[in-house]
């Protein structure tokens, strides 16, 4: 099944995903998007490790997010991937509309052929006012975009507000 689970920042989003793959009975493989460039940014993965249980095996991919979903999806396997949103990001620095549109697309052309469980976190961003500055409204654009053309695929989308996940399309939780 494919599984895309939206929300804020601090929403409850990776906590939901965190505990859907461990109920999956699966072999997990937790594939971080994330840099961390900064101090906080470290203690926000610090936070993630230690949440995640000790058997799961770690990839930590930044950009080339379709690879690794084709090497790694397997039947008995469950792949939760945090988060679409910083791997955007990741793109979108890299100034290169090209690589961006590639990326994308090797991604939402790979989804109908991953065998197994696959789950998805991102930050719903298009919530809030029109921003100010031109990369952060590309931002904005592109995540929404890469929202909707997910959506259609997944079998199930969650949007997580304040720890509680209202199911949006599929399965109820």
């Amino acid at each position: 099944m494919l599984q895309l689970i939206l929300g804020g920042a601090r929403s409850g989003k990776s906590a939901l995903a965190e505990r859907l793959a461990a109920q999956s009975a699966l072999d997990v493989i937790y594939i971080a998007t994330s840099q961390p460039l900064d101090g906080e940014m470290n203690q926000r993965v610090a936070l993630h490790r230690q949440r995640r249980p000790q058997q799961w095996g770690l990839i930590e991919e930044p950009i080339e997010l379709a690879r690794v979903l084709r090497e790694q999806g397997r039947g008995d396997r469950c792949l939760l991937v945090d988060c679409l949103t910083l791997w955007l990001t990741n793109l979108l620095m890299l100034e290169d509309s090209e690589r961006l549109a590639s990326e994308r697309e090797a991604l939402l052309s790979c989804l109908a052929d991953l065998p197994g469980e696959i789950i998805f976190v991102s930050n719903e961003t298009g919530l809030g006012v029109v921003p100010l500055g031109e990369l952060t409204r590309r931002y904005v654009d592109e995540a929404g975009w890469l929202h909707q053309a997910l959506a259609e695929r997944c079998q199930r989308v969650v949007l997580t507000v304040a720890g509680l996940p209202l199911t949006l399309k599929g399965p109820a939780l």
